[in-house]
Order: structure tokens, then sequence, then C-alpha cells
């Protein structure tokens, strides 16, 4: 993997902007218009993703502290909330700025009801804080984490990192990808078609 993740890098431009380095995940032998066999998981990438992970919270008073202290971008009181509810063009405004939500349990029905159509087709409803877990834990765990979702898409892609990170780490941050989709797919490798690693604007080559 270090070796075509360098002859990738070779063989592309290097641009003035800071480019991601994505898999093609492709498919096979798998009816994904039946919900229970699309990929929908979340992992920790060992290296990270290469940037940061803006973390929306929905707390309030010592949680919603400790949330702003582990590095939070947003916190989201109950008046927060309310403007969101009010505010659609707001609301996506803020979902397109956070990358991940978690909120405690008492607004999760509020805001599924409420926010649902604007954070359900973006994949970012929030992830409920239970009572026994820590929110500092949570960031802390969710600032290298991924979501990889397939939908009812063959082909679908995943980031695996920026192109200033080191190959060793972006090779790392490759295999544990491949290893947890492959142990979700229903007959694991045979459903994977192909693999192709490839930068934002560059070329691609195929790993499988």
């Amino acid at each position: 993997i270090e070796t075509i993740i360098k002859k990738l890098f070779e063989e592309s431009i290097e641009r003035k902007f800071l480019e991601s380095v994505d898999l093609a995940i492709n498919l096979k032998n798998i009816d994904l218009n039946q919900p229970k066999n699309r990929i929908d998981i979340e992992m920790i990438l060992p290296h990270g993703i290469g940037k940061e992970i803006k973390i929306g919270v929905f707390a309030k008073g010592d949680i919603g502290l400790q949330a702003k202290n582990a590095g939070a971008a947003y916190v989201f009181s109950d008046d927060d909330i309310t403007k969101m509810i009010e505010d659609k063009i707001y609301t996506k405004s803020i979902v397109e700025k956070c990358d991940i939500f978690i909120s405690e349990t008492q607004y999760m029905q509020k805001i599924g009801k409420s926010l649902g159509t604007i954070l359900g087709p973006r994949g970012k409803m929030p992830i409920p804080l239970l009572p026994n877990k820590s929110i500092v834990d949570m960031i802390t765990s969710k600032k290298n984490s991924i979501r990889i979702r397939s939908k009812e898409k063959m082909t679908f892609h995943v980031s695996i990192g920026k192109r200033t990170m080191p190959i060793k780490d972006l090779a790392e941050n490759t295999v544990a990808v491949i290893d947890k989709i492959e142990k979700s797919l229903i007959k694991g490798k045979h459903n994977l078609k192909s693999i192709y690693i490839t930068t934002t604007m560059g070329s691609s080559i195929k790993v499988i």
C-alpha cells in the first residue's frame, strides 16, 4: 500500500490546496436496495483524518462546559435549538460547518422530530450521549473517526487522510478501512469488486 501511495503522489501534481486522499470502493454481488445490506459504520482511523473534525454538541450546564473545554466547535443550548427549529437557513449553515453532532438524550426526540429532515439525509443525526458516557471521551474519539456509508450505491468513497500526512500513516489508515468494510459485508472480501486510491484532483491507482 505504501508503494502504491508513493506512486500516486509521484504521478499526481501537488495542488495549491490541501488535497484529500480517498478510497473508491466498488462492490459486487450484493443488493443494496435492501437497507440491511448497506454499509453504515463508524470507525476510528489509526492516524486520524489529517484535518480538524468539527463537532457540534447539544447540551447545557456542566456537560456543555465540558464539551466546550474538550474542543467542541459548537455547543447548543435550549435557546440555540429553538433558533435552529425556527430558522432552517441558519440550521443548514451550521450543519454544513459540523462533521459530527452529539446530543444529551433529553434533546434527541425534539431534534429528531424538528431537525431530522435536515440532519438525516446528510448522515448527521446526533449521536446520543448516554448517562454512563463521558462527553470528553466521546469528543476525543470522534475527532479521529470517520463515517463509512454506501447508501444504495455500489460505488462510494471514503476519505483516509490528507496528502500532507506521512505515507506510512495513510497506508495504515487504508488497511484499517478495507478491513472494516470487509467485516461489514455479508460475504466479506467476495463482495468487493475493486478498490482504487486517489487524491482530490489526481489520478487513481488500483489497490485491489
